[in-house]
């Protein structure tokens, strides 16, 4: 089809996984003029429910294949992390759409060697979704980072939220299912390190362990082994440091992500809200995101509020992140953007989140 054609075409979305990112994929989707949901394919009976209940006009598919024998576009791929690779390597084999796969690409060393297999012969875009770079306070923070520090030495990433919420199965109990929390909750900062810092790490060095999260929770006689506390240092190619403070068990905090970028010229510092759906209704209005720049000459800190259009707050728990990204990969869709969160960025997050994880059973830093 021709490039003209698809500007005018409505894109039609076949989606695989419909649990709770799933669904919020699909309020998001609903927003974006000029793309619907054609069909799903969800497993889960009660999950299948609820995305219907979401899409009404999509059909239920009965498997994957059955999917994509539907007249579709592109595909969104929101499954469990474990099992990423094995349905990109069956769309591959079927009828390789362009695709947005959910984060992390995939959970382990052996799942990274078929990846690489795919990137070199999958013929159509693969996006990855890393929403956190397209909420507006980070967005904005990265606009403004180089005129703002002078060139970034030093990034902070902290992020103190809730726990690990309950998923379908449990799978997301278990580092064997998760890739483990580095990667399943870590690789969104460890890609916002490189894109912020335009450069690759060259050593990992993290400290991490299950302080207080699942600890009383039993699985089919199995205790969770999913860490909620970490301290991770990277240092990059470029010259730079970075370090991510995580701590699952702080959702009384005002801001959930709290960013700093520091260089000579000066500060930056991004500060953005959990979900608002978490806020104590008896506190009043959520908190709006701020971005602060505070520049060495001449002192003094500057704070511009980022608010987020409230349709899109309600539409899922990203700060409108996941709307801003379907809009450009639509773009890619239709044959007028390159895709902007590559398979490689995937994949060199979910490195960085290994081997902050393997630095943390061995003690020893890891080099790339």
């Amino acid at each position: 089809m021709r490039n003209s054609d698809l500007d005018q075409k409505i894109i039609r979305y076949g989606i695989i996984g419909c649990g709770m990112m799933g669904q919020e994929h699909l309020r998001n989707i609903a927003l974006l003029p000029g793309a619907r949901v054609a069909a799903i394919y969800e497993p889960n009976e009660l999950m299948a429910n609820a995305a219907k209940a979401i899409a009404p006009n999509a059909r239920l598919a009965m498997s994957i294949p059955d999917l994509l024998a539907d007249d579709l576009d592109c595909l969104l791929v929101a499954s469990p992390n474990h099992v990423h690779v094995d349905q990109l390597e069956e769309v591959a084999r079927i009828r390789p759409l362009p695709v947005l796969m959910e984060k992390p690409l995939y959970t382990s060393p052996e799942q990274g060697a078929r990846l690489e297999a795919l990137r070199a012969s999958y013929p159509a875009p693969v996006w990855v979704a890393m929403e956190y770079r397209y909420m507006p306070p980070i967005q904005t923070f990265l606009d403004e980072i180089e005129r703002a520090t002078g060139g970034v030495t030093m990034l902070t990433i902290r992020e103190h939220r809730f726990p690990f919420l309950p998923k379908v199965g449990d799978w997301n109990r278990f580092n064997r299912n998760t890739g483990g929390t580095l990667v399943e909750k870590c690789c969104h900062f460890f890609d916002l390190m490189r894109l912020a810092l335009k450069s690759d790490p060259v050593r990992v060095m993290a400290s991490a362990g299950q302080a207080v999260n699942h600890l009383d929770e039993e699985y089919g006689g199995e205790v969770p082994d999913i860490w909620d506390t970490a301290y991770v240092i990277v240092d990059f190619a470029s010259g730079a440091r970075a370090m991510l403070e995580l701590c699952m068990y702080a959702e009384g905090s005002r801001y959930q992500e709290e960013l700093s970028a520091v260089g000579p010229a000066g500060k930056i510092e991004a500060l953005v809200p959990g979900p608002g759906r978490f806020w104590p209704t008896h506190l009043g209005l959520p908190p709006v995101p701020q971005v602060i720049v505070s520049p060495r000459h001449p002192k003094g800190p500057q704070t511009v509020d980022i608010p987020v259009d409230p349709t899109l707050l309600a539409a899922g728990d990203h700060n409108g992140s996941t709307f801003y990204q379907h809009q450009r990969f639509l773009s890619v869709v239709r044959g007028a953007a390159e895709t902007e969160v590559t398979l490689d960025d995937g994949a060199w997050a979910v490195r960085m989140g290994l081997a902050a994880q393997q630095s943390a059973v061995t003690g020893q830093a890891v080099t790339f």
